[in-house]
């Protein structure tokens, strides 16, 4: 990585950092981000892990150099999902990296920083500090370099998990798992280790350049082979897609309503965090079971920020990303993953009957128009359904609801040209009545 502002502006962006390999991101540019990492937290430990792809070894190994080199130790987790950030940053309480790849070849690779705590390294917290480092001149060295514990993270991370999901007394299951080629080759048959499990393993072969999605034929395998349910994981097992014993797909919305149950069941009452473009049904799921839902802005550090604040059971994204009180407010697809395994084995109910009616309402999806200007396409928005009796509020982007169930929001995007839509409503033609208009408005 060049010492040049336009690339520290570039790839340090509000969330973590991201770029492409080596034109942007090159174990120099690791190097100076573990570097100006220690420098932020000054803390005397820096636990740091990797993914399976490419090149994240590598900077990896780079950005813990950095780190020693300022003076800190290092704990060099290795290999590990997504989620093994939090938990090493929670039960150890230090900062902590993860490198990663982004989906599909030739994506970008990202480094994600929280503080001791798991707490995330966002705009406001770090970053903007870490981006005025990299722009600088190259750190100095300290005169006493930090040393290195080497602590694998895998069966310390699956025995955090479980210890949080009982899968004892479940009733026989398989269950098909697609690892997309990824870590959850190595978490899932840990994770799912259990006598009444059947584990059918779908694309555990190691590849550092996978195809990027989950499988599109995990639906028949499930039916193929009988299964009670198909877990489809991301390369980093950041996400997880959900199919049913008939090979339907299982939508956020059903999960969310499942496993806020099941975190409410222990924290009767609680609060539960759900982005504002969730669908309306987990919103009454939650409702239904006792919770408090509580609207948020999109994205990771606000959501976890509101649960933090609220002390909040559970959270939830549109995007199916699960968050969890006891879990350091973090998010975690293979902690959701065993509450299902878990809710269908203890209730001897098949997922499609757990999940009918969770998902009930028709929603556009998420429609990406460019703009010229996304501010003021907002405030076009805005100006337009003023009169239409909408109740609109702004707390992220502009959202719009009618008397009749009915929602829209509009969104800008980080760094680009482009406004976000999703649209919901209690039946398809009013739903599709109301993206057109809302379409239309943006594109006028």
């Amino acid at each position: 990585m060049t010492e040049s502002r336009g690339t520290a502006e570039r790839i340090v962006g509000t969330h973590g950092i991201r770029g492409r390999v080596p034109e942007e991101l090159d174990p120099g540019g690791a190097y100076r981000t573990g570097a100006a990492f220690a420098l932020l937290t000054g803390a005397p430990v820096i636990a740091v892990a990797h993914d399976l792809r490419g090149c994240s070894p590598a900077l990896a190994d780079a950005f813990a150099q950095g780190v020693l080199d300022q003076g800190a130790d290092v704990v060099d987790a290795g290999a590990g999902p997504a989620d093994c950030l939090a938990y090493l940053s929670g039960r150890l309480d230090v900062p902590g990296a993860l490198v990663t790849a982004g989906r599909g070849p030739g994506a970008p690779y990202g480094i994600r920083l929280c503080h001791a705590g798991a707490a995330p390294v966002t705009e406001g917290t770090g970053l903007e500090a870490i981006r005025e480092r990299l722009a600088g001149p190259r750190p100095a060295l300290t005169g006493h370099p930090g040393s290195v514990v080497r602590a694998p993270v895998l069966d310390d991370y699956v025995r955090q998990l479980r210890s949080l999901v009982d899968l004892g007394g479940i009733r026989p299951l398989k269950v098909v798992v697609d690892a997309a080629h990824g870590i959850a080759a190595l978490t899932a048959p840990r994770a799912l280790h259990h006598p009444a499990v059947e584990l059918v393993p779908v694309r555990f072969a190691f590849d550092e350049d996978p195809a990027g999605q989950p499988d599109g034929d995990l639906g028949e395998r499930v039916r193929r082979s009988g299964a009670d349910l198909g877990l489809a994981f991301d390369e980093g097992a950041d996400r997880c897609r959900v199919v049913d014993e008939r090979g339907a797909a299982v939508s956020p919305a059903a999960v969310v309503a499942l496993v806020a149950a099941r975190e409410l069941a222990r924290r009767p009452g609680a609060a539960v965090v759900h982005d504002l473009i969730v669908s309306r049904a987990a919103i009454e799921a939650v409702e239904e079971a006792g919770g408090i839902p509580l609207r948020s802005p999109v994205g990771r550090a606000a959501i976890r920020s509101l649960m933090a604040e609220q002390g909040a059971a559970f959270g939830a994204a549109h995007s199916g990303r699960y968050y969890f009180r006891d879990f350091w407010c973090a998010d975690s697809a293979m902690l959701a993953a065993l509450h299902l395994v878990a809710e269908v084995g203890e209730t001897g109910r098949g997922l499609s009957r757990l999940t009918a009616g969770l998902d009930r309402y028709p929603r556009s999806g998420g429609i990406g128009i460019r703009v010229a200007d996304p501010m003021a396409a907002l405030r076009r928005v805005a100006a337009y359904f003023a009169d239409t009796g909408a109740e609109l509020d702004r707390l992220d982007g502009v959202t719009g609801e009618f008397g009749d169930g009915s929602w829209f929001n509009v969104r800008a995007a980080h760094g680009a040209p482009l406004v976000r839509v999703h649209v919901e409503a209690e039946d398809p033609a009013t739903m599709e009545a109301l993206r057109d208009r809302v379409l239309a408005v943006l594109t006028s």
